[in-house]
């Protein structure tokens, strides 16, 4: 075996920073070290990996044929060193999570994950969905939890649990206070208030809403729920939401679930791993466990 790690790594310092010397410097080589390296690499596959397009080094089709599996090959090292050279974090895990899981389910899954796997340490990234499948692709987090749909290719998807969307407003929005059975006309009406393009909540509320509505009109948009929510409740138009999300507001009277003639509106959310990840026990164990916890919190 000719390729060696160290050739691996150069080429992913110079995929992301896009040219040699700025690599050289990500991996403590000089430059004229770190342009030999790649050549060697370049020689010992017989193909050019970068096309240069003005002083960048830009991944051509052989480079991006490369780049999952050197990204593979070094995570694998990684895991190795970590193992080894420090027991205690064996279990040390990333995991990701879109914004509506992270803030509102994953703190309590955690905690119970952390009561039952006592020397577990588990980092936690919150991102939109699109952030979060990016970083499973690019073994930034050992695994994501979203909540929209994936269409990645190098990831497994398997549904995870389901979630229940409610459409709900303030006490005084006019949607209320007009005490008519709610039309499909009232609710094209409305201003609705949205999340980012990108989130999956944006695209599952899209998903549930357009085949009613035909159009969603956005009146404002927001980068998390609770931003959303809030929003709702200063009457600044009426919004499609988790439940697990806006419970709280409604339980307070702050919020009011309308009763709409559209069906029972439904998502999935989903765990996402590499395909190019060989799971470790530890992280086995933390998928089985965000199984079990799933079924636990499903209505009976």
């Amino acid at each position: 075996m000719r390729i060696t790690l160290r050739q691996l790594q150069i080429f992913l310092a110079v995929a992301q920073s896009g040219s040699t010397t700025a690599a050289a410097g990500l991996v403590a080589l000089s430059q004229s070290a770190a342009s030999a390296a790649l050549n060697e690499l370049e020689s010992l596959l017989g193909v050019q990996l970068f096309d240069r397009v003005g002083k960048r080094l830009v991944l051509n089709d052989s480079g991006r044929q490369l780049l999952p599996q050197a990204r593979h090959m070094l995570d694998a090292a990684q895991t190795i060193e970590r193992q080894f050279s420090d027991p205690a974090a064996r279990s040390d895990l990333h995991l990701g999570a879109s914004t509506t899981i992270g803030s509102y389910l994953l703190p309590a899954m955690i905690a119970a994950y952390r009561r039952s796997h006592a020397g577990a340490r588990v980092r936690a990234l919150v991102a939109n969905t699109a952030d979060i499948v990016e970083a499973v692709v690019n073994f930034e987090v050992d695994a994501g939890l979203i909540e929209g749909p994936c269409h990645a290719d190098d990831v497994q998807v398997e549904p995870w649990m389901t979630d229940e969307l409610i459409v709900v407003a303030a006490p005084k929005h006019p949607i209320v206070r007009a005490r008519r059975k709610i039309t499909l006309k009232m609710l094209r009406e409305a201003d609705w208030l949205l999340r980012e393009a990108g989130s999956g909540t944006r695209e599952a509320v899209e998903h549930a809403l357009i085949p009613y509505l035909h159009h969603l009109p956005s009146s404002f948009e927001f980068g998390n729920s609770e931003a959303i929510k809030r929003a709702t409740a200063e009457g600044l138009g009426i919004s499609c939401l988790s439940r697990s999300v806006v419970e709280d507001l409604i339980e307070s009277k702050k919020l009011v679930e309308l009763d709409t003639p559209l069906p029972t509106l439904r998502r999935h959310f989903y765990m996402v791993v590499s395909r190019h990840r060989a799971p470790s026990p530890s992280l086995a164990a933390l998928l089985s466990f965000c199984r079990d916890w799933a079924q636990r919190q499903a209505p009976h």
